[in-house]
């Protein structure tokens, strides 16, 4: 098992990783809208789903892959009236469509419209 961490995502904001390596996959932990640099969520759903792509992509890139090694996706909402635009920014990065949840939650750490975490296969 091997800890995946980067400066170009936000650190974890409890006790956790941003990323796990097991067993040929890597594992993101959830990832929100926050920008690294900043560490502001900015306003809206496309931006804040914008940002937590390139969150994932970042991890992803610092294990050595890329979002085409994406098999899995879990996808949180604050609102699922956000659904369609949620999509259309989703569909720019996933273009090899790894299998999906989709699912509303009530809340989401920081305030956050959009959650995002992954499982990569190597």
């Amino acid at each position: 098992m091997k800890i995946i961490q980067t400066e170009k995502a936000p650190a974890a904001i409890g006790p956790y990783s941003q990323a796990i390596e097991a067993g040929g996959f890597v594992y993101t932990s959830g990832q929100l809208g926050i920008d690294p640099a900043s560490g502001t969520l900015p306003q809206g759903i496309e931006a804040q789903a914008e940002q937590a792509l390139k969150n994932v992509r970042a991890i992803l890139e610092s294990a050595g892959l890329g979002l085409e090694n994406t098999v899995k996706t879990t996808c949180f909402l604050k609102d699922m009236r956000d659904f369609s635009a949620f999509n259309a920014i989703y569909g720019r990065y996933f273009t090899g469509k790894p299998a999906r949840s989709c699912v509303e939650a009530a809340a989401l750490p920081k305030g956050g419209l959009v959650e995002i975490e992954v499982v990569a296969a190597r």
